[in-house]
């Protein structure tokens, strides 16, 4: 028998979105922070970054992996 979503569900699902995206934040707050201090301390240089960035993008928008 096929179960319809009820508003508390829809709720639920809100609530979970929500939280993903205060944990998307966070991340993404620890990674800058992580590599402006690298940056800061000569470890690295901002065109380093943004090079390794672009690399990694280019790979992503054309996987050699095939997908499903």
């Amino acid at each position: 028998m096929e179960r319809f979503p009820s508003s508390m569900d829809y709720v639920n699902m809100m609530a979970k979105l929500g939280d993903l995206k205060d944990e998307h934040y966070r991340n993404t707050l620890a990674l800058s922070t992580i590599i402006e201090l690298l940056i800061d301390k000569g470890i690295l240089t901002r065109d380093e970054v943004e090079r390794k960035a672009a690399e990694l993008d280019e790979f992503m928008a054309h996987s050699p992996y095939p997908t499903v």
